[in-house]
């Protein structure tokens, strides 16, 4: 497995305190990773300073098989690399259906102009069923967005990105608001994705993650305290006193 993201040194701060401290991290192609840790421990601003959204103080970020440096490069340069990002709350077009959220989607090249000038072709339409197939939304392709239930969003935000073709995929907490069912199936969904692209997945739903059944990363304080299978994190002495020991661990 090729290494396709590696971060090295990277350290953030904000007034005074340290939110990224010396993290160095190495994600390959392609893969499924889990990064977990106590609130605070600095998991957005990871996925923030990957994709532009913040700059770091020190260290560097290098991406794809020319070994490109992310770091200054703008929000959208990055996106356009292959970088996608789902947040935690689903943004999808409500009022559009799902065919036609995918269709807004299925953009290539990548760029925001690209979407005005969709054309149908035999491609797209046998690559938006497969895609729709993959998120379990087939048979409701002609629905509005906005009737779909909080996974049914999510599930369509994910085909969403992965109707862009990318290469890093970053997940927030997927799992939050979901059944039981659907978290069942957005596993699953990771998991297939991972085949071909490697996706990060940021999570606090212990289950969920031991379902990726992936290497986990632990941050804790900036840091990558622990790396691993969930086994072994979970039974890393000092995982358990600064996160598992807690309340708000799972939750």
């Amino acid at each position: 497995m090729t290494s396709l993201l590696e971060l090295s040194g990277i350290s953030k701060s904000f007034d005074g305190f340290q939110a990224i401290n010396n993290l160095s991290l190495q994600i390959g192609e392609p893969e499924l990773r889990a990064v977990i840790g106590p609130n605070g421990a600095g998991k957005t601003t990871f996925m923030d300073i990957i994709t532009g959204k913040t700059k770091p103080d020190t260290g560097t970020i290098l991406f794809g098989d020319d070994n490109r440096s992310l770091i200054g490069m703008s929000e959208s340069d990055i996106a356009s690399l292959g970088i996608g990002r789902k947040f935690q709350k689903p943004t999808v077009f409500e009022a559009q259906t799902v065919r036609e959220n995918l269709a807004m989607a299925l953009k290539n090249p990548r760029g925001p102009f690209s979407v005005l000038f969709y054309r149908k072709t035999k491609d797209g339409a046998a690559r938006l069923d497969s895609i729709a197939e993959e998120i379990n939304l087939t048979d409701h392709l002609q629905r509005p967005a906005g009737e779909l239930s909080h996974g049914q969003k999510q599930w369509l935000e994910i085909g969403m990105l992965l109707a862009q073709s990318p290469r890093l995929l970053l997940v927030d907490e997927p799992a939050a608001g979901m059944t039981a069912h659907e978290r069942e199936h957005t596993t699953d969904i990771l998991k297939r994705a991972a085949q071909t692209c490697a996706v990060i997945v940021v999570e606090h739903d212990m289950e969920f993650v031991r379902r990726l059944n992936c290497k986990v990363t632990v941050l804790h304080e900036g840091s990558v305290l622990a790396e691993g299978s969930l086994d072994h994190v979970t039974k890393n002495p000092t995982v358990i006193d600064v996160y598992l020991g807690r309340t708000d661990a799972g939750h």
